[in-house]
């Protein structure tokens, strides 16, 4: 086996910890000595020690004069962890293999650095754009402190997300909904309107057994979710937050007393301002949203630039209609010219409907 092969091992252990290693980033680790795997292990939870100290503690010899295969650069500050980088040096390590660099400021470089002033040869680059694919996430919340968006939707062939009557179950079949069950455990949170809690009174939780739930935030302008709701009666068991730009305090107590978290803040185009209640959920460590909202918030978040993907599930039907519901709706754009334009599309197929991945292209902030 090559460097590659190695790394590869390591971003499939890295993989492991998806929805739970979160706002850290998701690290896997390899050590091999004499062509034999010694060790392995990957950043099981955020709290819990980093992949290289679990590969360590999982060694089966030991690993003096070994190499360590690593998907991110290894810490070298102390956190909610002590620093990896002392653990390599005190346990011998001869050479480390590093997928991609750490953008934290507290590491970006120094960890390697100061790996290589202590004589361990390194190693950079190796299945790098693989291991910063793995991480999007971590690297936009660290560079932004704000959350990871990713807008998500199921429509018909002819772009409809209901029916003209508004009946929208079910537009994709079960193998679909059961990789939608998966993005709400990868997200910290997820995010609807209003409009969506009065329609469907969604519960918005993770159904996979032993997952975990996202934090729930509702943007809700002048206060209308029902008291009644489950998003509201549940909040004690999974967390909710409501956007408002509502102050009236007799309002905010009654959701507050249920288990809710208000949070205030100014209006956009008559609306919750959205790069507002990024930087606010930024700073809850909510580093990553499932946007599942209709197509008034969509656009909004679209308009105000928070949008980082688009998963698009299309089933293979046609639902006609004329005032049927489409996925972005709102004001929409005066020319094609200022069309949001995506990039990097990746089509799947799951079941008998297809699901198009693609990223947002930076300049959403288009001329107007």
């Amino acid at each position: 086996m090559e460097d590659r092969d190695y790394m590869a091992l390591a971003l499939s252990l890295a993989e492991r910890g998806v929805g739970w290693a979160s706002p850290n980033p998701m690290v896997g680790a390899v050590i091999v000595k004499d062509g034999r795997i010694i060790g392995q292990g990957w950043h099981e939870r955020c709290g819990q020690p980093h992949a290289e100290r679990n590969a360590l503690a999982a060694c089966t010899e030991s690993p003096q004069g070994a190499t360590m295969y690593v998907t991110l650069e290894p810490c070298c500050h102390y956190g909610r962890q002590p620093p990896c980088t002392q653990a390599i040096l005190d346990a011998g390590i001869r050479r480390v293999v590093v997928g991609s660099g750490d953008p934290n400021p507290l590491v970006a470089g120094k960890g390697l650095a100061l790996l290589r002033e202590a004589g361990v040869e390194v190693a950079e680059h190796v299945l790098e754009e693989e291991c910063v694919k793995l991480n999007e996430v971590f690297f936009h919340y660290i560079r932004t402190k704000r959350p990871y968006v990713v807008m998500k939707y199921a429509m018909t062939l002819d772009g409809k997300i209901a029916a003209h009557t508004g009946d929208s179950k079910w537009i994709t079949g079960e193998e679909a909904r059961a990789h939608v069950q998966q993005l709400r455990h990868r997200y910290t949170g997820i995010m609807v309107g209003v409009g969506t809690v009065l329609a469907d009174d969604p519960l918005l939780t993770c159904r996979i057994p032993g997952g975990r739930s996202p934090a729930r935030i509702i943007c809700d302008t002048q206060l209308r979710t029902p008291l009644t709701a489950q998003v509201v009666v549940t909040a004690r068991e999974t967390p909710t937050l409501l956007a408002t730009c509502c102050a009236d305090p007799k309002k905010r107590e009654a959701y507050e007393a249920a288990g809710c978290q208000v949070l205030i803040g100014p209006e956009q185009y008559g609306h919750v301002d959205l790069n507002w209640l990024m930087e606010e959920l930024g700073r809850r460590e909510i580093d990553s949203i499932l946007l599942e909202g209709g197509g008034t918030l969509n656009w909004a978040a679209l308009e105000q630039g928070i949008v980082q993907k688009v998963l698009a599930y299309i089933a293979p039907k046609l639902a006609g209609g004329r005032d049927a519901k489409t996925p972005v709706e709102g004001a929409g754009i005066d020319r094609m010219a200022q069309a949001v334009r995506l990039e990097h599309s990746i089509v799947t197929q799951i079941g008998a409907d297809f699901l198009i991945e693609s990223e947002v292209l930076p300049d959403v902030h288009r001329d107007r």
